[in-house]
């Protein structure tokens, strides 16, 4: 007999039930370094001529690092050189090797560790006995026993949605269908979210013998989920509330994605329209003049990795009027040293704001002017009043009545959208205390104002205020007012000239005291002569006829600034 009789330890008798038995066996030397034996089976499953494996060192077969075999599925190597899944069981030095489709041998014990580390816990269910079998992680999960503990019935308790779930396995086993779903489960004091896969495990008739599936709990993952959710609902409120538009903009393609309505109503765009890119922003939509600024400012914030903030003039789509927008976005990077692939940003149409801002700023030096006028003209009614007045009853007289008409001016002014006091309005006010004014012109009343309407911009109405304040003062003391016949014909007219037309103003009194001169020049003098020549530029001629005493005024009318108009 030779060595590699001696080393056979299959005796004789049982040698041909080895060598024909079904199932591929191997025999190990007692140091498990080698294969003794193996029989026509294995030699088939591995492609190896009869005899061939016989001394062959089990790492060949089993892998370099199989100093001894054991028991599992593991990866064999064939004749060919090819791998091959086997199952082996081992019993001594006599080992069982059968091959294995791809499911089993991805079905190890280490992938049971994987998929306890993914979260994932298996689960049977049998049809005969009813009976739930957990692995340990699936038990931890539903909060039971591991192993084959529980029913159905014992189950369903801790299940808030049992008919629903039940009803999605009946439809899915009923389809031959997989199924997938989420529902909540008692565990415990806490509710926990469980997604559960199964699909129905068939019996020798090829009827459903029971299921199987894995169980997982997703609550950090749904509760995670459920606040990104609130957040992007509250930010997407928040937006709305602020008329924000939210956009990205992918660099590479060029392409930008509108995420609220509001962008479309900004840039004026229909959704069918679609959004814009960079280039279309900068070479068609932006202002000329705006251009190089923001490219100076992309150019900016890429290159020094800070926010991006930039205004610019664009031209709506929908009415192709300009709009003010306001941007601000940041680049997201893949990593610090490469270079972004996208803008995330918000813009706002801040072409309102402006506006008031612009007209604020209007108001603010028009109160400046105007302030600085108003205690120029208070300056003056204190000197000139001192120096007329007789005494101090008279000068208090005077001098409140005067600034009465002046408070009277300014808060017609303040109260008026556009800044302007209405002539009509101004005579009233000072003419209505001394008789009845017949505002349609009527020669029967003692007052008579005929003219068209007549707003006057705030530069003119102080000084023409205080001027019918004089004229009506004069008149109510030394002139047609100061007895019960005398006679006050207002009448004026707006002729062409001038920024805004040129007003004709004419003051005539009858039926009063003979006129005399006035031998010196009186605060109404001056004003009159002096005030509105000054500050309204106006042409001023009075005539002192014994009569009655007249005035007329021809005074070109400022152009009212639109800025100042709130509704504009």
């Amino acid at each position: 007999m030779d060595e590699r009789a001696d080393q056979d330890p299959v005796d004789d008798p049982r040698r041909a039930a080895f060598d024909d038995a079904p199932v591929a066996l191997a025999v190990l030397t007692a140091d498990g370094t080698r294969l003794a034996a193996g029989n026509r089976a294995l030699h088939a499953l591995l492609g190896w001529p009869d005899g061939a494996l016989a001394g062959r060192p089990v790492a060949e077969l089993a892998g370099a690092e199989a100093g001894a075999v054991q028991a599992g599925i593991q990866t064999w190597r064939c004749a060919d050189g090819g791998a091959l899944d086997v199952r082996v069981r081992r019993s001594g030095t006599t080992l069982a090797v059968e091959a294995v489709d791809a499911d089993a041998a991805a079905h190890s014990e280490a992938n049971r560790e994987a998929l306890a580390a993914a979260g994932l816990g298996e689960w049977r269910w049998d049809r005969a006995s009813g009976l739930l079998t957990l692995s340990r992680r699936a038990a931890q999960i539903l909060g039971r026993p591991a192993g084959r503990t529980v029913t159905w019935a014992a189950l369903r308790p801790s299940l808030i949605e049992a008919e629903r779930v039940a009803q999605r396995v009946r439809e899915a086993i009923a389809l031959g269908q997989p199924y997938s779903f989420d529902t909540p489960v008692v565990v415990g004091e806490r509710t926990a979210i469980v997604r559960v896969r199964g699909q129905a495990a068939p019996g020798p008739d090829g009827a459903p013998a029971g299921m199987v599936g894995v169980v997982q709990d997703i609550t950090t993952r749904v509760v995670a989920r459920d606040e990104i959710a609130a957040r992007d609902h509250r930010l997407r409120a928040a937006t709305k509330l602020a008329k924000l538009g939210v956009f990205e903009w992918h660099m590479l393609d060029d392409q930008a994605l509108w995420e609220n309505e509001r962008m479309y109503e900004i840039f004026g765009h229909a959704p069918e329209d679609g959004t814009i890119g960079k280039n279309e922003f900068l070479n068609d939509i932006l202002h000329p003049d705006d251009r190089a600024a923001v490219r100076k400012a992309i150019s900016a914030a890429l290159r020094e990795d800070r926010p991006l903030e930039i205004a610019g003039r664009i031209r709506r789509k929908s009415d192709g009027a300009w709009r003010t927008i306001d941007m601000a976005g940041r680049f997201e990077r893949d990593a610090p040293d490469r270079l972004p692939r996208r803008l995330i940003g918000v813009v706002a149409d801040v072409t309102d704001r402006r506006i008031t801002e612009e007209r604020q700023t209007l108001l603010i030096r028009e109160l400046h002017h105007r302030v600085k006028n108003t205690l120029a003209t208070v300056q003056a009614i204190v000197g000139s009043t001192a120096r007329t007045a007789t005494d101090i009853e008279s000068f208090y007289e005077a001098f409140v009545g005067r600034i009465k008409s002046l408070a009277h001016t300014h808060s017609v002014l303040t109260e008026a959208t556009w800044q302007t006091a209405s002539l009509t309005g101004l005579l009233v006010n000072e003419l209505s205390p001394y008789a009845e004014v017949d505002a349609g012109g009527g020669a029967d009343g003692r007052i008579a104002l005929d003219g068209p309407p007549i707003d006057l911009p705030s530069e003119v109405a102080v000084p023409i205020g205080m001027a019918i304040h004089e004229l009506t003062t004069n008149a109510a003391k030394y002139g047609a007012l100061s007895n019960r016949v005398g006679r006050v014909a207002v009448a004026w007219s707006l002729e062409s000239g001038g920024p805004a037309g040129t007003l004709r103003f004419s003051w005539r009194e009858s039926g009063g005291p003979p006129v005399q001169p006035p031998r010196r020049q009186g605060f109404g003098s001056r004003l009159l002569q002096r005030v509105l020549i000054t500050q309204v530029q106006a042409e001023v001629a009075t005539d002192y006829a014994p009569d009655g005493f007249s005035l007329t005024m021809r005074a070109p009318l400022p152009a009212r600034d639109a800025s100042l108009n709130p509704l504009a």
